[in-house]
């Protein structure tokens, strides 16, 4: 009669080895993290409203109205939002949250909206740029004879 034993290693959650590794790809490779923590900011949604309008919602705590732009370019149908971070030395020692300067672009691909009619609100730290859809054409109809 054979004993088959079959040994499972389980691997703890905080071994030595995993906790060396957390430690050394958090220090080696420090710009490569830092540039993903920055890649997704800020905060945003891209969504239709109930009228059909395409809304864009940034969360920019700790930012301005001032500090805002927005730029559209009709002939690119694109729509630029920038923000630039105006904090002296004395405010970036005593904050503890992070305010960066930013610069993002959508272009309307499908060239559906009505880049002349675009809305903006800023309230408390949210910006919401709304963009209605372009009035339709309406269609031709031929009569047949």
């Amino acid at each position: 009669m054979t004993n088959t034993a079959i040994t499972l290693h389980r691997p703890s959650l905080l071994g030595r080895r995993v906790f060396d590794d957390v430690f050394d790809n958090f220090f080696n490779d420090f710009p490569s993290l830092l540039r993903q923590t920055t890649q997704g900011y800020p905060v945003s949604d891209i969504y239709q409203n109930e009228t059909g309008d395409t809304v864009m919602e940034f969360a920019l705590a700790g930012f301005s109205k001032k500090d805002l732009s927005i730029e559209i370019k009709p002939e690119k149908r694109s729509i630029t939002v920038r923000a630039e971070s105006n904090v002296n030395e004395e405010e970036v020692s005593s904050r503890r949250i992070a305010r960066r300067s930013f610069e993002k672009t959508y272009v309307n691909f499908d060239n559906n909206l009505d880049l002349s009619s675009v809305t903006a609100n800023f309230e408390n730290g949210l910006l919401y740029i709304t963009v209605p859809v372009r009035p339709e054409i309406e269609p031709l109809k031929i009569k047949i004879s």
